[in-house]
């Protein structure tokens, strides 16, 4: 590894040294990221509750298994790679040249004006790139520092991130108290005191901003069901509030897990490197113990978290939700048996045809993820087909079905002629300010 990063040329890195295991690894998270993105862009708010809690549904099991095995795991598997990322981009750059340290943070700059046009304009408010830009700017710091380090990222920030989900949940539970007491007095018809009314006041922002009412969620439906103006105009505050407001929570998560695929890179676990033995280790450890600790966290969801108001309710009796530390262990544990399963049957070369495809599909992943938003937002918008909350839950995924095709088919016919996919084509150009090679 310290031979790769070591030279002086500041130029793309070549094809024949990109790792075609993360690559393939990239393609499959970016699959199951439309997977658990779908839902945003066809179901309206609450649209769940009409399945979730029925066991005899069709529905109810399709959801609990794409929670059980993929919520969270494919976001967590694009940020281990994205972390990988950052060494493979800096190899046969000179690591300590000045040269280097330029052209990345280009690179991230121009993946946060992405991710600002992804949100604003193609108007996909659960869009990744500029997170990934802010994460990616401070994970270049990190670099260099040994693995056994770098590891410890993920239960420091798993706590980190509960602690300071945990304080967000108090205001808002507070918030939530003063409002019920308010709400209280006004049915008893009492006057109520200024900071009764500061209460109610306070609550109907979070309405507003993070938990829409009943009515409001039948607006918010309308909204998506309009022309693009109206769409952008309901999308774009959100999408805001998530780039600012909410930032600092979010940015931990997604850094430990690039942190985690840094060290992960460095010890040769995604790239193949390990024994077999060692991959059926990980894979047997990371379903023993993950998918138990799931299968109880949605258990304990399913009795619960039914509904809006029962989620209210436990809001008000739990000042914390203990429950919520299982979420970030059983991810990491269920994401290393993932990635450890994929690369035996990648090495397997029992399906050959199959990997090279999903090799393919992450060699244009920025490509193919704008794509999803852009072919998402047309299908189910108002401005588009308008199928927004007009498809049952099961029903969502033969349009996952289709995209899925068309990628696995596309992306590798078009790298038999290209050398990047068109945003790979463009991203790369505008880092290193130069027009790069697009034909084969």
């Amino acid at each position: 590894m310290e031979q790769l990063i070591t030279s002086s040329n500041s130029t793309p890195v070549a094809e024949s040294n990109r790792i075609s295991i993360i690559d393939m690894l990239r393609g499959f998270a970016l699959l199951g990221i439309l997977m658990m993105n779908i839902p945003g862009f066809a179901m309206a708010d609450y649209a769940f509750e009409s399945f979730k809690n029925d066991p005899k549904s069709f529905n109810f099991w399709l959801y609990e298994c794409i929670g059980v095995f993929f919520e969270g795991k494919m976001r967590a598997m694009f940020g281990m790679v994205f972390g990988a990322g950052v060494l493979l981009f800096i190899a046969n750059k000179g690591a300590n040249g000045k040269s280097v340290h330029l052209l990345y943070y280009r690179r991230m700059l121009w993946l946060l004006l992405f991710g600002l046009i992804h949100a604003h304009l193609i108007l996909w408010i659960g869009e990744i790139l500029y997170l990934y830009a802010i994460c990616g700017m401070i994970l270049y710091l990190f670099r260099n520092v040994p693995p056994k380090y770098l590891v410890w990222a993920v239960p420091i920030v798993a706590v980190v991130s509960f602690v300071a989900g945990a304080i967000q949940y108090r205001d808002v539970r507070e918030k939530r108290i003063a409002y019920s007491e308010a709400m209280r007095a006004k049915a008893q018809n009492q006057t109520l005191t200024t900071a009764q009314n500061k209460a109610l006041a306070e609550w109907r922002e979070v309405e507003k901003s993070l938990i829409p009412n009943r009515e409001d969620a039948k607006a918010n439906t309308k909204k998506m069901k309009s022309d693009y103006s109206t769409v952008a105009g309901y999308l774009r505050p959100i999408a805001l509030d998530i780039q600012t407001k909410y930032l600092p929570f979010e940015v931990w998560d997604s850094l430990a897990l690039m942190l985690l695929g840094l060290a992960l890179f460095k010890w040769g676990f995604l790239t193949g490197a390990w024994s077999n033995k060692d991959y059926w280790t990980v894979v047997k450890i990371g379903y023993g113990v993950g998918l138990p600790l799931v299968i109880y966290s949605n258990y304990y969801a399913f009795h619960h978290f039914s509904t809006l108001e029962a989620n209210l309710a436990r809001m008000e009796q739990v000042p914390i939700n203990w429950v919520n530390l299982i979420y970030p262990f059983q991810r990491i544990l269920l994401v290393m048996a993932h990635a450890a399963a994929l690369i035996l049957l990648y090495k397997s070369g029992v399906v050959k045809g199959l990997m090279s495809r999903l090799v393919a599909v992450g060699r244009m992943a920025f490509t193919n993820y704008i794509s999803h938003s852009v072919i998402c937002t047309l299908f189910f918008f108002g401005y588009g087909l308008n199928y927004y909350a007009e498809l049952e839950f099961y029903q969502i995924y033969y349009v996952v079905l289709v995209v899925w095709v068309f990628q696995l088919i596309i992306s590798p016919i078009w790298l038999k002629y290209f050398l990047f996919g068109p945003l790979e084509w463009l991203w790369r150009s505008l880092t290193y300010w130069k027009v790069q090679p697009m034909k084969r």
